[in-house]
């Protein structure tokens, strides 16, 4: 199978020193190429039964390796089960125009923050509204900037709680059936929450690409005579069903390496969803470059946080989801506190049921580490260094 990996190996030479690259993408594509090969040392195990040897080189734990998010995302997925409640949940998606799609990706950090705080904002401000729900919700929002063909596509995920908190705090208000907040006033509200950040933000931070206040009035002036994209899902069927969903976005990349049909003749083929042709699944063939240049453009700056929780979910406010479990009678829903931290295979036997410490070859012994294996610094990794 071909991966990001093998294509950013490759490749990635000849693209770097085509294109000047800022420091914290260098390091991501650093990290995906050393990923599990000897670059970044391991351990040496053997087989308590027959014998057998094998090296397991370390992972890269790089949020934007394609190798590397299951065991992240199974152990947060983990921690959110404490926080999950007896209500539907409801998905909510707000899409950044495509207007705005060059001026994000010169300025990710502001934009995609500004992004995650105006949808956020909107979501508090008309559950909060008497005359829509009157409660103080809990949400999960997490931003992707791709879209299926791995072109710029700045959006967020929330996943919403079916109902809130009421403003006395002894009640759960929940949300009517099927229905949680109009569509079209929450459209209207998030443009103009985003705009005015916009202009903020050009205020204080001098945005790139922008020259002045008249040339980011012209670029706003036709957003707010356009309607902007806010879907509502209808909700969940069930906690469960919101955990496997978490499970699927949380930790995405904008490719994973199953979709990667093939890498040739300086050519990467790929598949993608084309939801403007009813959802089917089509193939697409770009030069390796075009390839690395997009799959580039969803490297977020350094310690820019993308999952993010608010209302009642929020970490400051852990005293009002305990108040919400008083009220749906699972205040004394015991949690269970292992006595020591899982192993990554602890977690994977639990998970998967399936035991990576068995020996690969006898199925019978246990893979035991006998040594640690150096880093091996140097030229970049062949495919006989890779495990």
């Amino acid at each position: 199978m071909v991966e990001v990996a093998d294509i950013f190996r490759e490749y990635g030479d000849a693209y770097r020193q085509q294109h000047s690259l800022p420091l914290h993408t260098l390091k991501a594509m650093n990290a995906i190429e050393a990923c599990r090969t000897a670059r970044l040392g391991g351990h040496m195990y053997e087989c308590s039964d027959c014998g057998h040897q094998k090296i397991a080189y370390n992972s890269c734990r790089n949020r934007h390796c394609p190798k590397c998010q299951n065991l992240s995302k199974e152990e947060w997925v983990e921690s959110r089960k404490e926080d999950l409640l007896p209500i539907p949940y409801f998905h909510v998606v707000f899409t950044l125009p495509s207007e705005l799609h060059a001026l994000a990706l010169r300025n990710k950090k502001e934009v995609y923050g500004l992004l995650l705080k105006a949808s956020a904002d909107t979501l508090q401000t008309l559950a909060a509204d008497p005359k829509h729900l009157g409660a103080q919700i809990g949400f999960i929002s997490i931003v992707h900037t791709w879209g299926q063909n791995l072109m710029d596509h700045p959006h967020v995920h929330c996943i919403v709680t079916g109902g809130g908190l009421s403003p006395c705090q002894t009640q759960w208000i929940a949300a009517k059936g099927n229905y949680f907040l109009p569509v079209k006033v929450m459209s209207k509200l998030f443009r103009g929450k985003f705009l005015h950040g916009l202009k903020e933000l050009q205020a204080k931070e001098n945005l790139y690409g922008i020259e002045n206040d008249s040339a980011l009035n012209s670029l706003m002036s036709p957003l707010y005579q356009k309607d902007w994209v806010v879907y509502c899902k209808p909700p969940f069927a069930g906690p469960e069903h919101v955990l496997a969903y978490l499970g699927r976005y949380t930790h995405k990349i904008a490719i994973s390496n199953q979709r990667i049909c093939s890498m040739q003749d300086g050519k990467v083929t790929f598949k993608y969803r084309d939801y403007r042709d009813g959802n089917k699944s089509k193939t697409l063939t770009l030069s390796a470059c075009e390839f690395i240049r997009r799959y580039l453009l969803h490297i977020l700056p350094s310690r820019f946080v993308k999952i993010r929780h608010y209302g009642i979910l929020s970490t400051r406010n852990k005293r009002r989801i305990q108040r919400c479990k008083k009220l749906f009678c699972l205040s004394n829903r015991a949690v269970r506190k292992p006595e020591k931290k899982e192993t990554w295979s602890e977690l994977l036997l639990r998970i998967t049921g399936e035991d990576p410490t068995i020996c690969p070859a006898c199925k019978k012994g246990k893979m035991i580490e006998k040594r640690t294996v150096r880093p091996c610094s140097g030229a970049p990794p062949k495919s006989s260094d890779v495990a």
